[in-house]
């Protein structure tokens, strides 16, 4: 199942399949669509496995492996590739908590968040050649938008699995944080994210014009928080 906790402007969209290490089945795409629905107008998005042994450990071959045709399979990898698509495109900061291992279709769904923070005990890969198969989700291009084109066909084509340490080194993983610390770690930086200007600050970063940049910044500059906050700095100090 998949569970959406809303808490003032911050959505955590929780993948919990524990008798199949959060893998995702035909079902998980239907409940991550309805998820991504009710988290309209959050400020920002949190994607997670339940458990601590596994984010995602990608499609849940029991359930796929009904599909035989090659209509088949590509109906399936549009399908999740529409679901990722649709998490790089929120309008708002997504977070990806790597919890657990991130494997094969694990991995794609955690590179279409835009930053990734990670237990330091997990482990992460593009292995979906030990199947013999290719990432189908948008997984590879987005990993060579991060590593760069050469990193990407060498981890993605040798199924080369990483650890923590290693994938922040190269910057597939943006943070690293201790085992014991990371529930609370992950959640003190999604709700730092959980405001407009960061929301703003994504959309100048997908690529705008200057002109649309300024425009974000000047309606930012005459909203009521802004001036509450500069307030607050004005008269800090002062009975």
């Amino acid at each position: 199942m998949v569970d959406l906790e809303l808490d003032d402007g911050l959505a955590v969209v929780t993948i919990d399949r524990p008798q199949a290490r959060n893998a995702i089945a035909p079902e998980t795409m239907d409940q991550l669509d309805e998820a991504l629905d009710a988290a309209k107008g959050a400020r920002a998005l949190v994607i997670r496995g339940a458990g601590d042994n596994a984010f995602v450990s990608g499609g849940d071959l029991k359930q796929l492996a009904a599909i035989r045709t090659l209509d088949g399979a590509a109906e399936m990898a549009w399908r999740m590739r529409g679901i990722c698509d649709r998490l790089a495109q929120f309008p708002a900061p997504v977070i990806a908590a790597l919890n657990g291992h991130a494997l094969g279709g694990g991995a794609e769904v955690a590179v279409a968040a835009d930053i990734r923070i990670a237990a330091d005990d997990i482990r992460i890969g593009f292995n979906q050649v030990a199947l013999g198969i290719m990432p189908a989700w948008g997984g590879a291009e987005r990993l060579a938008g991060l590593v760069g084109r050469s990193r990407a066909l060498l981890f993605a084509g040798s199924g080369t699995v990483l650890a923590a340490a290693e994938a922040e080194r190269i910057g597939l993983i943006d943070r690293v944080l201790p085992r014991e610390s990371f529930e609370q770690g992950w959640r003190t930086l999604a709700r730092s994210l959980a405001n407009v200007p960061a929301g703003r600050i994504k959309h100048v970063l997908s690529g705008v014009t200057p002109d649309e940049a300024v425009n974000a910044f000047a309606h930012l500059w005459i909203s009521d928080e802004h001036w509450a906050a500069a307030d607050r700095v004005l008269n800090k100090g002062k009975k």
